[in-house]
């Protein structure tokens, strides 16, 4: 079948093939994707530079597998051959582009570890509203369901 012998609607969309390709390029481009990393020792901060031309940074306290490590560990970070995660591979610790952007720093059962001990921790505020509440009487109680 020669490209005169096909049906119109065919040759509309082979016409809009390069478009198509160009556009997805465009879609490529514009997706999570991570093109370096790197650990700053003077700042302590993992730093993650994007396809798109951004960076965003964060405290390896915070992320599961690298509150413990030594710079020099944090240091070796790999990037996935798509770019949408990172591999300390002296640190065995994986985690996602699109999970840091968003503020998760680890598995879910670690998240809710984190956010506990978050919770636990005492500071002169706290103990200030813990005083003044007691003097209020307290904790209100749950209001009961009907």
């Amino acid at each position: 079948m020669t490209k005169a012998a096909l049906p119109s609607w065919v040759q509309a969309e082979l016409q809009r093939v390069p478009q198509a390709s160009e556009q997805g390029q465009l879609r490529q481009a514009q997706a999570v994707q991570a093109v370096a990393a790197r650990f700053d020792s003077r700042k302590k901060r993992v730093v993650v530079d994007m396809a798109n031309g951004a960076s965003f940074s964060f405290p390896p306290a915070l992320a599961q597998g690298l509150a413990d490590a030594r710079p020099a560990e944090l240091a070796v970070i790999e990037i996935s051959p798509m770019g949408t995660g990172l591999h300390w591979p002296q640190l065995d610790a994986d985690l996602s582009v699109e999970g840091l952007l968003t503020g998760v720093f680890g598995s879910r059962a670690w998240m809710r570890e984190h956010a506990a001990r978050a919770g636990r921790v005492t500071s002169p505020q706290k103990a200030i509203a813990a005083r003044n509440n007691g003097v209020k009487g307290g904790r209100p109680r749950k209001a009961m369901a009907d």
